[in-house]
C-alpha cells in the first residue's frame, strides 16, 4: 500500500470511507465527534487544493485517508490541563480514516507523517477510545485538552521524533 496526496478525483472514495468511519464512530459509542456530515465536502475539498490530503491506496482502490497540515492550528493555541511539548514548528495530523478494509491504517499514517515531520500534534473526541490507544501506544503523549472549532473539547496529543 502506497501514500500518496489525494486529487479532486479521489473525492467520492475520500467521502465513502468517511461515511464508513462516522458509521463506526457511532457503533463504537463515538456518536459525536463527526456526527453525521462531518468531514464537510468543502473541508475535504479544501484538504485536497491544499495539497493536505493524503491517500493510502493500492492499484486503484484507497483503502485510507488523512491531512496532514503543516503550520500552527488555531485550536492548538490554547491549551488546558497540560501543556504543548514544545513550541518548535508542528504539522497536524487530521481526519483520519480507513475503508475497514485493511488493517494498519492509522498506524501507517503515523509512521508516513513522522518520517516527514520531526514534531507532530493530533487531537481526538474522549470517547475516541480506539484512536487515544493507537497514539498512546504508537508513543504519543497526551497534553490536555484543546476546543474545535465548534467548542467542544479535544485530548491533545504530541510526539516529537530524532531528539527534538
Amino acid at each position: 500500500m502506497t501514500i500518496r496526496k489525494a486529487v479532486l478525483g479521489d473525492i467520492n472514495q475520500i467521502l465513502a470511507i468517511y461515511a464508513h468511519a462516522r458509521e463506526q464512530m457511532r457503533l463504537l459509542g463515538n456518536p459525536d465527534q463527526w456526527g453525521d456530515s462531518n468531514p464537510a465536502v468543502s473541508v475535504v475539498e479544501n484538504d485536497i487544493k491544499t495539497g493536505s490530503s493524503y491517500v493510502m491506496a493500492e492499484d486503484d482502490e484507497i483503502y485510507g485517508v488523512f491531512a496532514l497540515v503543516i503550520g500552527t492550528e488555531p485550536a492548538y493555541e490554547r491549551i488546558e490541563d497540560g501543556a504543548w511539548l514544545n513550541d518548535a514548528p508542528y504539522a497536524t495530523i487530521h481526519r483520519v480514516a480507513g475503508s475497514g478494509k485493511q488493517k494498519g491504517i492509522v498506524r501507517h499514517c503515523l509512521s508516513f507523517c513522522e518520517s516527514k515531520i520531526p514534531n507532530i500534534r493530533i487531537d481526538t473526541h474522549a470517547c475516541n477510545y480506539i484512536m487515544q490507544h493507537l497514539l498512546e501506544s504508537s508513543g504519543y503523549q497526551r497534553c490536555g485538552i484543546i476546543y474545535v472549532a465548534d467548542g467542544s473539547p479535544r485530548i491533545a496529543y504530541q510526539k516529537t521524533v530524532n531528539g527534538l
